[in-house]
C-alpha cells in the first residue's frame, strides 16, 4: 500500500501484477495465457473475414456474429499489450493516461460484446417467431443502426469514468491487482472522495451489462413460449438448436464474471494467484470460445472455412 501523503491528480504511475509467489516462473506460468491470446486473435479474424468476403453468410445472425468477432478483437488488443509487456519483458509501470486509456476500452468492448449478445438473443427470436419475414424484419439497414446505437451506448456509458478520474488524487505509485486498469481498481486506489466515481460506475454496469442480461432472459422466455407453440416435436427440437450457439456464448461471457465476483468476496486474499489468474480468464475466454463454438454449431461457417481452404489448394497448385 502506498502513501498518500504526496497524492497527485493525473500525474500517477500504475504497477501491473502478474502472479503473485510465482514471479520467477511467471514466464511459463503465463504461455498459456499468450497461446490463448493469439489463438483468439487468429480464430475472430478468420470469422470475421468470412463473413465480410462470403455473401451466403450476409443474414442477419452471421452479420451480427461479425460485430461480436469485432468487439472480441478490440477486446483482446485493449488487453494483451500490457500482458506481454509484464509477462515477457517485466514493465509493470504505466502512466495514468495510458491506464486510464485501457480502462476505457476495456469497458467499452465489453459493453458492446455484451449489446451484441442482446441483439443475437432478440434476433433468435424473430427468426423462431416469423421466419418467413425474417430478413425483412431485419434488413440491413436496421441492423446497421443497431450496431451503431450499441457502440454509441458504450462510448457514452464509458466516458464520463475517465474523466473524473482525473479529479481524483493517487499516491505518486499506486499498485493495481490485476495486469490491466479496471475502473474499480483505480477508483479504489484514490486518496480523495470518490462517491461519484462509485455511482458513476454502479450505474454503467446496471444500464449495460444488467440490463443487458435481463433483456437476454427475457427473449429466452419468449423463444420458450414460441417454441411451446410449435406442434410438431421435430420443428419445436429444430427451432431450439438454432438457439444453441448463442446461448453457449451468453454462458461464457457471463459466467466467468459471475465466478471472478464469487471468489473476489470469497477467496481473493487465500488464493491471490488464482484471483490473478481469474481475472485473466474471464477476458480470455469468451474471444476464445466464441469462434469455436460458432465453428462447431454453424454449418454455413464450417462450409465457409472449408470452401476456402479448398480454393487456396487449388491457388498453391
Amino acid at each position: 500500500m502506498f502513501s498518500c501523503n504526496s497524492s497527485t491528480s493525473g500525474h500517477s504511475t500504475f504497477l501491473l501484477t502478474g502472479f503473485p509467489g510465482l514471479e520467477t516462473s511467471q514466464h511459463w506460468v503465463s504461455i498459456p495465457i499468450n497461446l490463448v491470446c493469439v489463438a483468439s486473435v487468429v480464430g475472430n479474424s478468420i470469422i470475421l473475414f468470412l463473413i465480410c468476403t462470403d455473401p451466403a453468410l450476409h443474414e442477419p445472425m452471421y452479420i451480427f456474429l461479425s460485430m461480436l468477432a469485432a468487439s472480441d478483437l478490440g477486446l483482446c488488443a485493449s488487453t494483451f499489450p500490457t500482458m506481454v509487456r509484464l509477462f515477457w519483458l517485466g514493465a509493470r509501470e504505466l502512466p495514468f493516461d495510458l491506464c486510464a486509456a485501457q480502462m476505457f476500452f476495456i469497458h467499452a468492448f465489453t459493453y458492446v460484446e455484451s449489446g451484441v449478445l442482446l441483439a443475437m438473443a432478440f434476433d433468435r427470436f424473430i427468426a423462431i417467431r416469423d421466419p418467413l419475414h425474417y430478413a425483412t424484419i431485419l434488413p440491413h439497414s436496421a441492423m446497421a443502426k443497431v450496431g451503431a446505437a450499441i457502440l454509441a451506448r458504450a462510448v457514452l456509458l464509458n466516458l464520463p469514468a475517465p474523466v473524473l478520474l482525473r479529479r481524483l488524487l493517487f499516491p505518486p505509485t499506486s499498485e493495481l491487482s490485476h495486469c490491466y486498469c479496471l475502473h474499480c481498481d483505480l477508483v479504489g486506489l484514490a486518496c480523495s472522495d470518490t462517491r461519484v466515481n462509485s455511482l458513476v460506475g454502479l450505474v454503467s454496469i446496471l444500464l449495460s451489462l444488467g440490463l443487458d442480461s435481463s433483456l437476454i432472459m427475457l427473449s429466452y422466455v419468449l423463444i420458450l413460449r414460441t417454441v411451446l407453440g410449435i406442434a410438431s416435436p421435430g420443428g419445436r427440437l429444430k427451432a431450439l438448436n438454432t438457439c444453441v450457439s448463442h446461448l453457449c456464448i451468453v454462458l461464457i461471457f457471463y459466467l466467468p464474471k459471475l465466478g471472478l465476483s464469487v471468489l473476489h468476496r470469497v477467496e481473493k486474499h487465500s488464493y491471490p494467484a488464482l484471483a490473478v489468474l481469474m481475472a485473466n480468464l474471464h477476458f480470455l475466454v469468451p474471444p476464445f470460445m466464441n469462434p469455436i463454438v460458432y465453428c462447431l454449431k454453424s454449418k454455413q461457417i464450417r462450409q465457409g472455412l472449408l470452401k476456402r481452404f479448398q480454393q487456396k489448394q487449388v491457388d498453391i497448385s
